[in-house]
């Protein structure tokens, strides 16, 4: 039987928040309630972030009642927006249950008593309803824990889709409810973890008619912070707080507690803190200054930023990687091969970076915590854009035309069009057999990929390099980047010079000796 076991949390965090980054933008879309600012799904994408690195950083022997809590800890300090601090509140309820078993029915419907109750004024057709509605269904539910789990991710993902016929601005413009939207994703991957299975989540339900408008002049802001204080004074906040504005939500316990408010001015609300106890982390946002972020990042209506000067942010996993990207002038984070960047080590980077930053991720799993840190500091009045480079060579190219003395914008789209005609691909080895989109690999065999994909299985590193080439240059290409691996052997650029010598002399050829785990060789074709 199935058990929520430490490995299995920490899954799940990870899963949910990689699958909350990848839905960032759609869930984004959906937000009209309590207001349309369009950062739903950015908040819980941060605020599963949090929960998942704060898991991750513990020891492995550590026990589920350690892990729980720290889940619970993570989500709560870095909760952020509404329904990241409804969704904080839910993982605080599962913890309480779950750390000393692993009754999933009672630790979901503690999660939907413990929203709820978090809530001033609980509205339906809400993260709250769609939250109670899976706890609900799964009560009587026969069947082991991973039956019981994908039972509450579909009725989850039912209860969203009934959502407009609960809140009428959702009806009218068209829409699911984005907190709902994304309490499901982080349902269905609970159910992934449980089973073993990829983190895979159905599709966010696209808007079906007009958005409601962004919120306009005279909203208010929206005040947060972390507060040091009692239960007693907590309670005492809630009803000053409550006349103040709407869209109140504390949650916490313990001493420690996260206070989200929308009003019409911030100072009272903060000053209520401070006769309750000692608030800090304190984020005042005015809500008319909401806006989207754009394909590549960039978001427009903010400040021209915090700092001076321009600089480049480029993830790395290999040394020679490091050293080719500081040679260029680029703030390089560091990655092991397989893994992705630390939230706090990105945004580190991007404030040491200057006041208009661009981020190169260089690698496709990297692209969603670059665009968490990137959201961040632009809270912080730094100007950021995420470029869309998936690989090492693609990132190599868009630094390649980086031109400081351009306008950042101009910058931006010059660095993108330079990634975006670079065709990526790369050489390793197989470690257990798998069906490939070229057929069936084994223990030991060499893979070629392009773009992601496997075009060539064969036994060795310097034929499948000789023939991932010749199929990247089949579609035109004027110059071949090699980088090479800790592992590769010296006479293979050789080899594929000589090659390209006999068969394309017209095409140029640069090496770099990346010293990147896990890829004899990566290569790009411009």
């Amino acid at each position: 039987m199935k058990i929520l076991d430490p490995p299995t949390v920490r899954r799940w965090a990870r899963l949910a928040a990689d699958a909350l980054g990848q839905a960032r933008a759609e869930i984004d879309a959906l937000n009209v309630f309590p207001v349309a600012d369009g950062d739903t799904g950015t908040n819980l994408h941060l605020t599963m972030l949090s929960a998942a690195e704060a898991v991750e950083s513990l020891p492995e022997d550590v026990d589920a009642a350690v892990v729980w809590q720290t889940l619970s800890y993570g989500a709560l300090v870095g909760a952020r927006g509404n329904s990241g601090v409804i969704v904080s509140q839910a993982l605080r309820g599962m913890a309480e249950v779950l750390k000393d078993g692993s009754d999933l029915r009672a630790g979901l419907m503690r999660a939907a008593v413990l929203a709820r109750q978090a809530v001033a004024r609980p509205v339906e057709g809400t993260v709250l309803s769609v939250l109670e509605s899976a706890a609900r269904a799964v009560q009587d539910a026969e069947g082991d824990l991973t039956e019981v789990a994908r039972q509450a991710a579909g009725e989850a993902r039912a209860a969203l889709v009934r959502t407009p016929g609960q809140l009428d601005v959702l009806a009218r413009s068209g829409v699911v409810d984005a907190g709902g939207a994304g309490a499901a994703i982080v349902l269905e991957t609970l159910a992934a973890a449980i089973a073993g299975e990829p983190g895979g989540h159905d599709e966010v339900p696209a808007p079906s008619s007009r958005v409601a408008p962004m919120a306009e002049a005279g909203a208010g802001y929206e005040v947060m912070y972390l507060l040091d204080a009692g239960d007693q004074a907590v309670a005492q906040l809630r009803g000053e707080l409550d006349a103040m504005g709407d869209s109140l939500v504390v949650v916490g316990g313990d001493g420690l507690w996260n206070v989200h408010v929308h009003v019409p001015e911030a100072g009272p609300a903060v000053e209520a803190g401070i006769r309750a106890g000692r608030p800090h982390r304190i984020r005042i946002t005015y809500l008319a200054e909401r806006t989207h972020v754009g394909a590549t990042g960039r978001a427009t209506g903010r400040g021209t930023g915090r700092g001076t000067g321009r600089g480049i942010v480029a993830v790395a996993a290999g040394d020679g990687i490091a050293a080719l990207f500081e040679e260029c002038g680029a703030i390089v984070v560091r990655r092991a091969p397989g893994t992705r960047p630390t939230l706090p080590a990105l945004l580190a980077a991007i404030r040491q970076a200057g006041g208009e930053v661009a981020v190169l991720p260089n690698d496709d799993g990297v692209r969603a915590v670059a665009a968490a840190a990137a959201e961040i500091a632009r809270e912080e009045g730094v100007t950021v854009s995420v470029l869309p480079t998936e690989s090492t060579v693609q990132g190599l190219a868009a630094l390649a035309v980086h031109d400081p003395l351009r306008r950042f914008d101009d910058d931006v789209v010059a660095m993108t069009d330079a990634a975006g005609h670079t065709r990526c691909g790369h050489v390793t080895v197989a470690e257990q057999e798998a069906f490939t989109s070229a057929g069936v690999c084994r223990p030991g065999d060499v893979l070629g990929l392009i773009g992601g994909d496997v075009a060539v299985i064969g036994d060795s590193v310097a034929g499948v390099a000789v023939t991932v080439v010749d199929r990247m240059l089949a579609g035109g290409g004027e110059l071949v980047t090699l980088v090479m691996g800790s592992g590769a052997d010296k006479g293979l650029a050789e080899e594929v010079e000589r090659h390209l010598g006999r068969t394309r002399p017209e095409v140029d050829l640069v090496v770099y000796d990346g010293e990147q785990g896990g890829y004899p060789l990566l290569i790009g074709v411009e």
